[in-house]
């Protein structure tokens, strides 16, 4: 798997790396942002003008976006809406010229798991990846697919619609690093790499191959799908247990200088090559 077997097998150097260049790190990842007056997060319920909404997500001023609401060109939840003085909620769906438009400004913050954190924005399920992304940015973001409790590794976390779904549509390659609870056979490895069918369905991988200088119970797996049960399906079907998942990258995004339980925002270089993906 050439460079990605390099990140897998580089995993362990780079996570005590990353422990020893923490501090250096400080002052770049994580930083604290400023809170609104109230300290708070805005609240999705709260209503606001729509013409407020619409000037606050570019497209135009106040005044310009009474126009176009007064000919029709602003819909809020599916319906047209004329009335000047209208008010929204900030987890409303409102399109302009039928494109949904957000009045925060674009967020997208990369987090390196550590295992006992459900990926869910639900309130009740204990300590969750939201717990740890709660600090990036005031603005609401959501995990773009996701690993279970006990995996680790990467997770982005976005408010850009356009931007998830070029995910959840297209797909984007993420390697992981797995362990099983057993060797895996070769003819095993080799039916992964054709495609394995479940349920009528076959769920094909980029690339899979033993992790070099490690027992051969350790897998790189390479895969567009962005849920994380995929990789337990694949590897239950053919008799393995998985005992530990890794996401060493996704797309061209890496763990390097990012310890286990931190974030930081994405670069503009990356988000032009994520883009051009």
């Amino acid at each position: 798997m050439g460079r990605q077997q390099g990140n897998i097998r580089k995993r362990k150097d780079l996570v005590r790396s990353n422990k020893t260049d923490q501090r250096k790190y400080n002052s770049q990842i994580n930083t604290p942002i400023k809170k609104d007056m109230s300290g708070k997060q805005k609240n999705p319920s709260e209503k606001i003008r729509l013409n407020k909404y619409i000037a606050n997500s570019g497209i135009c001023s106040r005044r310009e976006a009474d126009m176009h609401i007064k000919v029709g060109s602003v819909s809020v939840n599916g319906k047209v809406i004329n009335e000047m003085g209208y008010k929204v909620k900030l987890s409303d769906e409102v399109k302009f010229d039928g494109r949904r438009i957000n009045p925060e400004p674009k967020a997208y913050v990369l987090l390196n798991k550590p295992k006992g954190f459900v990926t869910t924005i639900s309130e009740g399920k204990g300590n969750t990846v939201m717990d740890l992304v709660s600090n990036a940015t005031t603005v609401r973001i959501n995990p773009i697919g996701r690993l279970g409790r006990n995996a680790t590794g990467l997770l982005l976390f976005t408010n850009d619609d356009e931007f998830m779904q070029k995910f959840t549509r297209k797909g984007i390659s993420r390697l992981f690093h797995i362990e099983l609870d057993k060797n895996l056979k070769y003819e095993d490895l080799q039916k992964i790499q054709k495609g394995i069918k479940v349920d009528k369905k076959t769920i094909e991988v980029e690339e899979v191959s033993y992790v070099e200088n490690a027992p051969k119970k350790e897998i790189g797996l390479k895969i567009k799908h962005i849920g994380n049960s995929v990789i337990r399906t694949i590897f239950g079907y053919l008799g393995y247990d998985v005992v530990k998942v890794d996401c060493v990258t996704i797309g061209p995004l890496t763990k390097k200088d990012l310890p286990r339980g931190r974030w930081r925002h994405l670069k503009e270089q990356e988000m032009n090559t994520i883009n051009m993906l």
